[in-house]
């Protein structure tokens, strides 16, 4: 049966009105909010919009880090009948003036201070604006509400005039827009409606087999849809807990707080975690060493028999006892039955190094207009290096040019205000085309190989995907990211991106007097290291698909400097752009 949010937080509360909904870190300690709680702050937020204007099927802006005043904006905007327009953080002035104007919201939830900057610098471009609310602090100016005085504002309206806005709502009504990231051009608005959300939530829920005693941890932006899916809107479905992050950089403190059973990781923080621990290992006594080699292997062994339907060899015991068990607590991760990676592609490199220490990372496929996932993999039905199975209720199929298509109940509404885009996406048949080139295994998994639009063609006229090439460059050691460059070129070359971390050890044990970026780019010998390196990956790849020539660029890509999207994916045509003279002179 198809549900509304409403529908699902008011079953949700009256089951576990006492449970834990969610907890934030305030003073050292951790404070809950029961379901009860959430569900009668999201009430209160909902009358309050109301009072300040919000009109059913108008936005209403939310740019903050993930706080019990998010999810609250949130589920009122959804209360009221409107749309909550998540921003990322990061955005700029111009881009929050974007995305408040398109979403014609009356009211914009903001941070504190610096975010509420954004909006005041851009207030003349959004006539439509009635109302700031700040969720941290407050400000003198008539339009801005502290968190506490917004609240307070229900008491203007009545509750049959919020209970008449909820009974008008409908199931297949859009009750949300996710603004894509997009590594091209302006954010478009994807319309997510109430049956798309609570879908995905009853699928992933019963997949999972989640329930009230599930813990999840939130960190990730939740602008974006995956994180909105893990921590928000599955947890409703479940009755489980979402503790919230203190920040990226106690991410790793958090996790050993709060051992959470669900945990999503975008690939750059498995990636990071990889790094950590490859550095630690090099502590470790010859003893520790050799023992931690054996367990990997027979780790590695162990989880690739598991994915052939074959029982662990009797040596697994063993190496989880000594070492696994450990490897597990010591992140976190020791309740953990799903470590879930997902919104970017992942080097097998990885994904085994995690295997090899009995931590299988379950990948899920996914995007925006299919409301998160596509496909999902689960312990027991997994392949390394493929994206999962078809979610249960949903179909999956390749088009004759190799593009992935989905179709069903979590196929987004269309994009807000665009119906040319929307035409695009959807065709009349109702598959979702996803821009993405993969493939079907005979078992049903997903293989993705690359993006469409990325698909580099040689001078030659020969395809080759970039994103695989990549993957293996990352397996190096010192190199976070690499850019394969080559379309309409005689050969491929690479960007390297360092990681800064690796960089003195690897320039040490080199005999390198680099300790930066800028120095190792400059430095013979780090560029000899680099360059057996790819003479060596280059034996096991294709001719077309060798790199002739590289570039260690600088410094590392990030969000601030526009070379990354909130969720990590690297924005090719702006690197392209900023680094196309180191690209000309490879070529020249």
């Amino acid at each position: 049966m198809a549900l509304t949010v409403m529908q699902v937080l008011d079953r949700t509360a009256n089951k576990y009105g006492d449970r834990a909904a969610m907890a934030v870190k305030r003073n050292g300690q951790w404070v809950k909010t029961s379901w009860n709680e959430y569900r009668a702050a999201a009430r209160r937020a909902a009358r309050a919009f109301i009072h300040l204007g919000v009109e059913p099927k108008t936005g209403v802006s939310i740019i903050g880090y993930n706080s019990p005043e998010w999810f609250i904006a949130d589920a009122g905007a959804i209360l009221a009948g409107g749309f909550p327009a998540g921003i990322y953080t990061t955005n700029s002035a111009e881009q929050c003036q974007y995305i408040a104007d398109h979403s014609d919201s009356a009211v914009a939830v903001v941070e504190d201070a610096t975010q509420l900057a954004k909006f005041q610098s851009v207030r003349d471009g959004l006539p439509k604006l009635k109302a700031i609310v700040l969720m941290s602090g407050d400000d003198p100016a008539d339009d801005v509400y502290s968190w506490k005085d917004f609240l307070a504002l229900a008491d203007q309206v009545p509750e049959s005039t919020l209970d008449e806005r909820i009974a008008a709502q409908q199931p297949d009504d859009v009750c949300t827009l996710i603004y894509t990231s997009g590594t091209t051009g302006p954010p478009k608005a994807v319309m997510i409606s109430h049956d798309n959300i609570t879908f995905v939530a009853q699928c992933v829920s019963d997949l999972v087999s989640g329930g009230p005693d599930d813990v999840m941890l939130s960190y990730l932006p939740l602008s974006h849809i995956a994180e909105q899916a893990i921590t928000l809107h599955g947890p409703m479905w479940m009755g489980a807990t979402t503790y919230f992050a203190e920040s990226l950089d106690l991410l790793g403190d958090n996790l050993r707080e709060v051992r959470p059973t669900v945990f999503l990781g975008v690939p750059r923080v498995w990636e990071k975690i990889q790094a950590k621990m490859v550095a630690a290992g090099k502590q470790n006594s010859p003893l520790k060493k050799k023992i931690a080699a054996w367990a990997r292997k027979v780790g590695l062994a162990s989880r690739y028999a598991e994915q052939e339907g074959k029982p662990f060899p009797f040596t697994h015991a063993i190496a989880s006892k000594l070492v696994f068990s450990k490897v597990r607590e010591r992140l976190g991760l020791d309740r953990c039955r799903l470590q879930v990676t997902s919104a970017a592609p992942i080097s097998k490199d990885t994904l085994e190094f995690f295997l090899s220490l009995d931590i299988p990372l379950f990948e899920v496929y996914g995007m925006s207009e299919c409301t998160g996932p596509a496909t999902i993999s689960l312990p027991g039905r997994y392949r390394t290096g493929k994206a999962g199975f078809c979610l249960p209720g949903a179909e999956l199929k390749i088009a004759e040019d190799g593009e992935v298509c989905m179709r069903g109940r979590h196929v987004f509404k269309g994009y807000y205000k665009n119906p040319e885009a929307t035409a695009e996406a959807l065709d009349s048949e109702g598959w979702l085309h996803s821009g993405d080139i993969g493939v079907i295994d005979p078992d049903g998994f997903l293989r993705i190989t690359d993006r469409k639009k990325d698909l580099i063609i040689t001078a030659g006229g020969e395809n080759v995907a970039p994103q695989l090439i990549e993957g293996q460059i990352k397996a190096i050691p010192v190199v976070a990211q690499a850019v394969v460059i080559g379309d309409r070129r005689k050969f491929l070359s690479a960007l390297l991106v360092l990681d800064s971390e690796q960089v003195a050890a690897t320039a040490e044990a080199l005999g390198s007097p680099a300790r930066t970026s800028a120095q190792a780019a400059e430095c013979p010998k780090f560029r000899a290291h680099l360059q057996q390196e790819l003479d060596e990956l280059n034996k096991s790849l294709a001719r077309v698909q060798t790199i002739k020539k590289f570039t260690i660029l600088p410094e590392e890509f990030s969000i601030e400097g526009g070379e990354m999207t909130p969720t990590m994916k690297v924005k090719r045509k702006v690197v392209n752009e900023k680094y196309s003279g180191a690209i000309e002179t490879m070529y020249a």
